[in-house]
């Protein structure tokens, strides 16, 4: 699969709870070997698009298609390609670190002679070899986290889909996970982050889309985004809250 093959590919996307739109009429798609920022502010839509994509819940009307998989009709396809780290991560408490990644390989029915080497370097790359026989109801916020990461990474996905990384991640640890996303899209995969740290999207993510009200109000590259913004800060935090304040003119912040 070329280096520009569309690994994502989100359709006119909607889930609505009555009359409100949680997500309404998204359009994107995510190409291998690119990290694509997915940005909001809090109840934009960010968390409901993710797990819509993830096929973690189904949507009103509108497609997903993983690796040209349709995430409905062929779910079992779809979600071999890809892995899925949530904003908040249910791991089993009464397992082992170790104990988890095998349960996770079972359900991707990972080759036996291949588990364990697999294991080994997740557990290395995200400092957690130390830990591997301990329980996870021991672990720290950010240690469940980066065993999250693990689990998401434990079958080596095409396509990587991830929600609030950062939180509760010291700054080892952010830089960590950063560094490896940029790995990981300069391997091949198609990385889809949603963030609040403007900051960490801007390092990494070849392009963006932000998301208000369940719509994406823009997208492109961070520079595509300022021009067609007008504004000449070289700083997203900037030119999303230009943005975004701009949705809401009732609302502009004023001093003390």
């Amino acid at each position: 699969m070329g280096s520009t093959a569309t690994m994502i590919e989100v359709m006119n996307l909607t889930k609505r709870y009555g009359k409100f739109a949680a997500v309404d009429d998204l359009t994107l798609h995510v190409r291998a070997g690119e990290i694509f920022g997915f940005l909001g502010i809090n109840g934009a839509g960010k968390t409901t698009t993710l797990k819509m994509i993830a096929g973690v819940l189904r949507p009103t009307s509108g497609s997903v298609k993983i690796g040209g998989f349709d995430i409905q009709s062929d779910p079992t396809k779809a979600k071999a390609l890809f892995g899925y780290i949530p904003d908040r991560p249910h791991l089993y408490n009464k397992l082992t670190a170790r104990e988890f990644l095998y349960f996770i390989a079972d359900l991707h029915r990972i080759p036996a002679d291949a588990i364990e080497k697999r294991i080994d370097t997740l557990l290395r790359d995200y400092g957690l070899l130390a830990w591997q026989d301990e329980l996870v109801e021991g672990f720290s916020h950010g240690m469940k986290q980066r065993l999250a990461t693990c689990g998401g990474l434990l079958h080596q996905p095409k396509v990587l889909i991830v929600d609030e990384p950062m939180v509760g991640l010291d700054p080892h640890g952010a830089k960590l996970l950063k560094d490896s996303l940029k790995r990981y899209a300069a391997e091949g995969m198609a990385v889809l982050l949603s963030t609040h740290s403007l900051s960490v999207a801007q390092e990494v993510s070849n392009r963006l889309a932000i998301i208000d009200r369940g719509r994406i109000i823009t997208t492109g590259t961070f520079d595509e985004i300022r021009a067609r913004s007008g504004t000449k800060h070289d700083d997203l935090e900037k030119v999303f809250l230009e943005l975004t304040t701009s949705v809401y003119p009732d609302q502009i912040l004023e001093g003390p």
